[in-house]
């Protein structure tokens, strides 16, 4: 077999079939992108603000940069912790979906709901899907499926079940200071993929 192909233990090999290892590369590559464009004052290349519109590539960019290394390590610890158990039943192209999609969907709530507030923001990090991969695991798993099924919740209640899950997500895993509104909103699209299973299929 040569050396590096896909099927050996090599890094390269690693790389070409785990979303969670492909995800955290690109993390690192384009957090010192941003790290070094921080440095030349062009940092708000990577970083979702408002408007949106402005910088459409920020809606991609902004869920993988991270503000420094401690931001970084942080996040790359929630995605491979509950990352790594996601991966083992879905394709890396769904993984890859899934992470982009709702890290970018929860970027554009916190960007919202800051505008709203008055308070607008500048949103960098993968923290929204790391928290929407951690909703995932919550409610995909045979327990999550089989309690859920045996209460036979109504919608409104189940919705009631999810916001309550969320909050204690966000409150319990958000350092203080970070985008709450983002880590909130990716912990209900975790949750609510994870109870349809949606990565499964």
């Amino acid at each position: 077999m040569a050396a590096g192909s896909p099927a050996d233990g090599s890094l390269s090999g690693a790389i070409a079939r785990n979303p969670v290892v492909q995800t955290l590369v690109v993390m690192t590559i384009a957090s010192l992108a941003t790290w070094t464009a921080t440095l030349v004052g062009a940092a708000r290349l990577f970083v979702l603000t408002s408007p949106i519109a402005s910088r459409p590539w920020a809606l991609v960019t902004s869920v993988y940069a991270h503000l420094g290394p401690g931001h970084l390590l942080a996040n790359s610890v929630l995605v491979v912790l509950a990352g790594g158990v996601v991966a083992l039943s879905t394709s890396p192209a769904r993984f890859h979906l899934f992470f982009v999609a709702t890290g970018a969907a929860a970027g554009v709530v916190q960007v919202l709901v800051a505008g709203v507030l008055g308070t607008p923001v500048a949103v960098l990090g993968s923290s929204g899907a790391a928290f929407a991969l951690v909703g995932y695991v919550m409610t995909s798993n045979p327990v999550s499926q089989y309690v859920t099924g045996w209460l036979n919740l109504s919608a409104r209640v189940g919705l009631v079940v999810v916001a309550i899950a969320a909050t204690w997500l966000t409150v319990e895993w958000s350092a203080p200071g970070s985008a709450l509104f983002a880590h909130g909103a990716g912990a209900i699209f975790g949750l609510l993929a994870g109870h349809y299973r949606i990565l499964h299929r």
